[in-house]
């Protein structure tokens, strides 16, 4: 494999999209308020997971799924071989390094992570053929999961601290916002799930079911992060940042609602990329309003 089909099934742009976990973590930062947080550690963090493992696992997926349609930010990907299997492991190696620099809490949350995200297409368990297990344990991961260790590391809490409400009012929101917007990044690939025998959440719930899904949980998530923020101000700044992707989205829905073909790959890569700037946008302000 060359360099570049390696760093094309790396997907580190996809990263983006997850990034807004990372930020609301960081603007809940008790350190952050007390203008305690050490600027060096964040970064070491946010180099483990967004430049280390969540290309490791998704170039571990890219290996062992072969997908010849598109996938993730990959309208067509290029063939792998094992070099794309040894490069994964590697750099879960390197997070875990980092991982040992910022405390051995950190370094669980990194192995926990690698292991359940190679279960995801792993020909032993392949959790992407079990829909309902599988959107749930994704979204609960790289939403709740992730945001309760990503703040444990920030503050060097105890992990007892995590288990109070408001941070784990916090985490429920991060996983209810990966339970709308996971199911919509499967959208077009029903056709190449269907020939390898993977029955994801959208191919479950439908096309019709998928938009229906992503509206019931982006209200829910709404509605909790009001209660979250006290109905204080910051908060309105959440719908006027996310207010391109709703309107994206119901142009979207309308156009797919005539034809079902439309729900392709650039709608779906589109719409995702709306809602991730969005939550990255109100997350920054809330960012630069937490820290003046």
């Amino acid at each position: 494999m060359t360099f570049r089909t390696v760093w094309l099934h790396l997907r580190v742009p996809f990263s983006f999209f997850l990034l807004p976990v990372f930020l609301f973590a960081l603007t809940q930062s008790d350190a952050l308020r007390s203008g305690a947080l050490d600027w060096v550690r964040v970064a070491v963090i946010w180099v483990a997971i967004h430049l280390l493992l969540y290309p490791a696992s998704n170039a571990y997926n890219s290996y062992f799924d072969k997908d010849e349609g598109s996938i993730g930010i990959l309208e067509t990907p290029p063939p792998v071989d094992k070099t794309l299997f040894y490069v994964a492991w590697g750099l879960d190696g390197l997070a875990l390094l980092l991982g040992v620099w910022v405390g051995w809490p950190f370094v669980v949350y990194l192995l926990v992570y690698g292991f359940i995200s190679k279960a995801y297409s792993h020909p032993a368990v392949r959790l992407k053929k079990y829909p309902i297990a599988s959107w749930l344990i994704v979204s609960l991961f790289q939403g709740g999961f992730t945001y309760l260790m990503t703040l444990q590391a920030f503050d060097r809490l105890p992990v007892a601290d995590l288990i109070k409400p408001q941070p784990l009012l916090a985490a429920l929101l991060c996983t209810m916002n990966l339970l709308a917007v996971y199911p919509i990044t499967q959208i077009y690939q029903h056709e190449e799930d269907s020939r390898r025998g993977d029955l994801t959440m959208s191919r479950l719930l439908g096309v019709g079911g998928t938009f229906l899904n992503a509206v019931c949980w982006f209200a829910l998530s709404l509605v909790g992060f009001y209660r979250y923020f006290g109905g204080a101000t910051m908060f309105w700044l959440l719908p006027v940042c996310l207010l391109p992707g709703v309107v994206y989205f119901l142009f979207w829905y309308r156009r797919v609602h005539r034809d079902v073909g439309q729900a392709n790959f650039r709608s779906a890569m589109t719409m995702t990329l709306l809602s991730g700037t969005g939550l990255n946008f109100f997350f920054l302000f809330l960012l630069i309003l937490t820290d003046s």
